[in-house]
C-alpha cells in the first residue's frame, strides 16, 4: 500500500464524423452543433468551476474543422444573411417557417430526435408539442391544418432542450425563453441563433485557454477518425477474434501512407486551432497493434491509450498465468511510446450505469472503488477512465449537471486521489511495464467486431477497398491538377472513418442505420465524382438495415461484452 494519493487520469473523447456533403457544403445531420451547445460547453464549464481539477480532452480534428464552419455560418447569417447550411439550424431563423408539408414533416420528425425521458419529458410545453407531432406523423394530412407557430414552438424547444444545463443556469435569454414557452416570434428565434453563436465561437476557445493555464491536457485523434490497424492489415483484426468472418477485401492498398496522412493532418489542424502540437494521440475507437504502436512512436507521439481488454489479451498471450495490474503505464518492447489502458469496470459505470442512480449515490460509489485500488496500489498505479464525452449525460437528470458537479468537486478535494493526466504522469518519469506483445484490438470488448466481421460492416469494407483503387489509378495518371488531388485525398479520408462502419448492421437502430448508410454511400459517389469516374451502380441501392434496440440507442458501446 502506497503513501502517495492514487492518480486518476479522466480522458473525454469528444469525436462526431464529416456530416456535411463535401460538395454542396450542407450539413446532413445536425448532431455536431447540438452537441456543441449541451455537450461541449457544460463539459468545458464543469473544468472551469473546479480550478484544482484536471482532465484529459481528446479532440477529432475533422469535429474542430466542423465547430469553426458553424461558427462562421451563423455569424455570416446574422451580419450579412448568408443562408445558412443546416436545414435545421437553418428554419429557426425562416421568417415564414416553410409551407412546404413534406418540409414540416421532417421538421417534426427532426425535432423528436432527443432523449424521451430527460430531453423532452422534463418540459410540459414541450412534451405536449411532441405527442401532437407524433399524431401528426400517422396523420400526414393533418399537416396542412398546421399552422406556423406549432412549427416554430416546437423548433425553439427542440433546440431549448438540447442546451447545456450550465447555459440554462447562467444564461437570462435562454431562461426567457424557457419561461415564455410558448407563441415565440421570429426575433424569439433569432435570439436563440445568437445563443448558439456565442456558444459556437467561444467553446473551443474556453478549451485552449484551459490547457494555456495547465488545467487540462488537449490530444488528438487521427484527422478523420479511421480504424488505424485494419488499414495497416487487415488481417490484425484476428488476432484477437481468429474465426472472423473478413471481407474479400484482403488488404487495404497503401494503407500505411493512409494512416500517416491522417496523423499528420490531425496533428495539423490541431495546431491549427490550438497553437502547439499534441503530446499524445487516442488513436481511433481506441484501435491499436503493433504496427500502430510503431507508427505513432516513430511520428514523435509520447502516449496513446486503448481498451482494458486489449490488455488482458496482450497479457494472456505473453504469460498467461502472471498478474499485472492495468493500473500502469505500459510499453511495447519494439517502441519508445507509452500506452495507458482504459479501467473498462469503471468507465462503464459512469457510461451506462450511474445515470440511473442519485448523484450523490454515484460519486460515493465510484470514489469508494477508486478507494479500494488505492488500498492495494503502489508508488506508479494510475487509474485511467476513459470515455465518450458527448453521448452519456442525455441518459443523467439535466445533462449529468449534478454528477458531473460532483465528481470533480470531491475528486479535487479527495486526499487519496490526485487528478492528474497522461503527459504530467510521464514527467513524473513513472516507469513503464514492458509488453513483449500487443495483441491488436480496440476499446469495445478488446476487438474489432463493431467494425468488421458483420455482413454489411464488410460489404462497407469492400466498397472502400473498390474506391482507394479507383483513386489510387487516378491519381498514378497524373490527370489530376494539385487542387483536385486535394478535395479527393480529403473525400477519400472522410471516407476512411470509423462511424460508418460502427452502424451497420442489423442490431443498430433502423433509422441511425439509415442514416448514416446514406451518408457513406453519398460520401463514396462524392469521390468518384472528383475522380471523374462514374460511380458503381450498387450505390445507389442501401445496402444495410437496422432492426435492433441496443443500449443508449447504440451511439456507446461497454467495454466488456454483456452475454
Amino acid at each position: 500500500m502506497s503513501d502517495r494519493p492514487l492518480r486518476l487520469v479522466l480522458c473525454w473523447h469528444m469525436h462526431q464524423p464529416e456530416y456535411r456533403d463535401r460538395q454542396t457544403g450542407e450539413f446532413k445531420l445536425p448532431w455536431t452543433y447540438l452537441h456543441v451547445i449541451k455537450d461541449y460547453v457544460d463539459m468545458v464549464a464543469h473544468l472551469e468551476a473546479v480550478p484544482s481539477a484536471k482532465a484529459v480532452i481528446n479532440f477529432a480534428p475533422i469535429l474542430l474543422e466542423q465547430i469553426e464552419d458553424y461558427s462562421n455560418q451563423v455569424n455570416s447569417f446574422l451580419h450579412d444573411r448568408i443562408a445558412i447550411k443546416d436545414p435545421l439550424m437553418s428554419a429557426l431563423a425562416d421568417p415564414s417557417v416553410s409551407a412546404d408539408p413534406e418540409q414540416r414533416l421532417k421538421l417534426l420528425h427532426d425535432c423528436r430526435k432527443a432523449n424521451r425521458e430527460r430531453q423532452i419529458d422534463r418540459y410540459p410545453v414541450f412534451r405536449k408539442l411532441t405527442e401532437m407531432a407524433e399524431w401528426i406523423q400517422t396523420h400526414h394530412d393533418a399537416i396542412n391544418y398546421v399552422n406556423s407557430q406549432f412549427i416554430a414552438d416546437i423548433i425553439v424547444w427542440y433546440h431549448l432542450a438540447w442546451m447545456g444545463e450550465t447555459v440554462k443556469l447562467t444564461d437570462s435569454r435562454v431562461q426567457r425563453l424557457i419561461e415564455k414557452g410558448s407563441g415565440f416570434s421570429l426575433h424569439d428565434r433569432i435570439e436563440m441563433l445568437e445563443i448558439i453563436r456565442d456558444l459556437l465561437s467561444k467553446v473551443l476557445y474556453r478549451y485552449k485557454s484551459l490547457a494555456r493555464k495547465g488545467r487540462i491536457e488537449l490530444s488528438v485523434s487521427p484527422y478523420a477518425h479511421p480504424i488505424m490497424p485494419l488499414m495497416l492489415d487487415m488481417r490484425s483484426a484476428l488476432e484477437a477474434m481468429p474465426d472472423m468472418q473478413m471481407p474479400a477485401l484482403e488488404e487495404y492498398a497503401g494503407g500505411e501512407a493512409r494512416v500517416r496522412w491522417h496523423l499528420a493532418k490531425g496533428v495539423q489542424t490541431f495546431k491549427h486551432f490550438f497553437g502547439f502540437e499534441p503530446k499524445g494521440c487516442w488513436p481511433s475507437e481506441g484501435s491499436v497493434s503493433e504496427a500502430t504502436l510503431k507508427v505513432l512512436s516513430e511520428l514523435g507521439f509520447k502516449w496513446t491509450a486503448s481498451g482494458g481488454n486489449v490488455l488482458r489479451n496482450s497479457l494472456d498471450a505473453a504469460n498467461p498465468a502472471a498478474y499485472t495490474s492495468i493500473h500502469h503505464p505500459f510499453r511495447l518492447g519494439s517502441t519508445e511510446i507509452n500506452c495507458f489502458f482504459r479501467d473498462d469496470g469503471l468507465s462503464d459505470l459512469i457510461g451506462f450505469e450511474y445515470s440511473k442512480w442519485h448523484a450523490d449515490d454515484a460519486v460515493a460509489d465510484f470514489i469508494q472503488h477508486l478507494e479500494n485500488i488505492a488500498d492495494f496500489s503502489d508508488e506508479e498505479s494510475l487509474v485511467s477512465i476513459i470515455m465518450d464525452g458527448e453521448n452519456a449525460w442525455e441518459y443523467f437528470p439535466d445533462n449529468g449537471y449534478h454528477f458531473l458537479s460532483a465528481l470533480y468537486q470531491r475528486l479535487a478535494e479527495h486526499p487519496r486521489i490526485e487528478l492528474t493526466t497522461f503527459s504530467e504522469c510521464l514527467e513524473q518519469n513513472i516507469p513503464a511495464i514492458i509488453l513483449p506483445k500487443l495483441v491488436a484490438g480496440s476499446w469495445v470488448y478488446g476487438t474489432f467486431s463493431t467494425w468488421i466481421g458483420d455482413a454489411d460492416k464488410n460489404c462497407g469494407w469492400d466498397m472502400l477497398g473498390d474506391v482507394k483503387n479507383a483513386f489510387d489509378k487516378v491519381v498514378s495518371s497524373g490527370t489530376l491538377s494539385e487542387h483536385d488531388l486535394a478535395l479527393a485525398e480529403q473525400q477519400l479520408a472522410i471516407c476512411e472513418g470509423s462511424d460508418w462502419f460502427w452502424w451497420f448492421g442489423d442490431y443498430n437502430p433502423g433509422e441511425a442505420v439509415s442514416d448514416f448508410e446514406q451518408q457513406y454511400r453519398l460520401n463514396l459517389t462524392n469521390l468518384y465524382r472528383l475522380l471523374g469516374e462514374d460511380p458503381p451502380t450498387y450505390l445507389a441501392l442501401s445496402f444495410t438495415q437496422g432492426n435492433g434496440t441496443p443500449a443508449m440507442g447504440g451511439a456507446m458501446r461497454r467495454g466488456n461484452a454483456i452475454y
